[in-house]
């Protein structure tokens, strides 16, 4: 192929996804890749950031730099129209960038699933700027906890039983029992943690063992567990429930799902709930040469049901769809997506993780010294690998986290 006739391929977001696909159509097409940020973000890790585990910058990767020995150009932007007969897409820095494909990889925001006050009384977990509050919030709790010498309390909430909940609230729990202890015992001990699942179980994605594993791991270290809870509504430092009373909660942490970037919206294509309407090549239904992919993709499993929203779904439909570009440009027929599921994994706390593979269990040290490697492996830039050993050697050595800041608001 020609350096004339390569197709031009526009990506929208800078995810696990679209780098993805840049990486893999560098040399064979005029790829430009578009994203708000001019970073990506390592969105399995946030959480450690939240509880002081990690410094901020060490989850986040320079685009530029991650394309720096690829011919793929980078605008940092938002998409606010496509026009579809001209085959362009405008940016909200007015620039128009005209494509042969176009791919969306927009990615996921939180989703409320209407419950009145999760946007004006929970933070969320899909930026580094939300990790930072959250951080801030609870330390600045502590703070205020420091100042009572009496029996004065006060519960952090996490809602939502997944993966992204559990380890959430196990690192939570583990600042209180660590740092928190060793700064001031009286307010350490004043400070609750509730995880909070309207389902019957946390991680009902893995075995009921594992399940009832990874729960009892958080007992020991000090977590209320309330399963068979479903949140009704949330007001300021109350949790109000569909059956029971009102939980307390001076910070509350929404954990409980995500849903498909609104922005795709503005994109003109057909949506499925709150994904782009795709076929089982990736691509958009009546819509040929435009593909998405990642947590806006609508494409169904083999069970019926919409591939789940997680970083190898990503990767993997990233790595397709630039095949199937290629494909198309040769004449070749396309390929349907088949996503292989690489298992679950999901931490609680030191030496305490479970893994799921095909039948595969594994809890305790051994999993989480796996979880630890399979995270270290996926995190972009030599520089952010070493900070993060250093933090967590650190961490492990001495109980102990140095990102202890309070930073939210200069």
């Amino acid at each position: 192929m020609t350096t004339s006739t390569r197709p031009r391929v526009v990506i929208l977001g800078a995810g696990f996804g679209g780098l993805g696909a840049a990486r893999a159509l560098s040399g064979k097409a005029d790829v430009t890749l578009v994203d708000r940020h001019n970073f990506q973000t390592f969105l399995p890790l946030l959480y450690q950031v939240s509880t002081a585990g990690l410094a901020a910058d060490h989850v986040v990767h320079p685009v530029r730099g991650a394309l720096r020995k690829s011919d793929v150009k980078f605008r940092m932007g938002s998409p606010i129209s496509v026009d579809h007969k001209n085959k362009s897409v405008k940016l909200d820095s007015s620039e128009v960038l005209e494509f042969d494909h176009l791919i969306v990889a927009l990615g996921s925001v939180t989703a409320d699933f209407g419950v009145p006050g999760v946007i004006e009384h929970t933070l969320g977990m899909k930026s580094v700027h939300e990790a930072l509050t959250i951080r801030a919030e609870v330390l600045r709790r502590f703070e205020d906890l420091c100042r009572f010498e009496d029996e004065t309390r006060f519960s952090i909430a996490v809602v939502g039983g997944g993966p992204t909940g559990v380890e959430m609230a196990g690192a939570l729990a583990e600042l209180k029992r660590g740092p928190l202890m060793n700064d001031l015992a009286h307010a350490a001990e004043h400070i609750d943690v509730y995880l909070i699942e309207a389902g019957p179980r946390i991680l009902p994605m893995f075995s009921e063992r594992l399940s009832a594993r990874a729960e009892s791991d958080l007992h020991k270290l000090g977590v209320i567990v309330r399963t068979n809870t479903a949140v009704r509504e949330i007001k300021s430092r109350q949790i109000f429930l569909k059956e029971g009373t009102p939980i307390p909660a001076e910070v509350v942490i929404w954990a409980a799902g995500v849903k498909g970037e609104p922005t795709a919206g503005n994109l003109n294509l057909p949506i499925a709930g709150t994904r782009i309407d795709t076929d089982e090549n990736l691509e958009v239904k009546n819509y040929p040469n435009i593909w998405a992919i990642g947590d806006i993709n609508g494409t169904l499993g083999a069970d019926g049901r919409f591939l789940p929203m997680v970083a190898p779904v990503a990767l993997q439909q990233g790595k397709w769809v630039a095949k199937q570009i290629l494909r198309k440009a040769k004449g070749e027929k396309l390929e349907p997506f088949k996503y292989f599921d690489k298992g679950a994994m999901a931490t609680i706390g030191r030496h305490k993780a479970v893994v799921e593979f095909r039948g595969f269990k594994m809890a305790g040290a051994l999993a989480w010294f796996a979880w630890l490697w399979l995270h270290l492996f996926y995190l972009l830039g030599g520089r952010n690998k070493v900070g993060t050993i250093a933090d967590w050697t650190w961490n492990y050595l001495t109980f102990d986290r140095g990102n202890r800041h309070i930073m939210d608001s200069f």
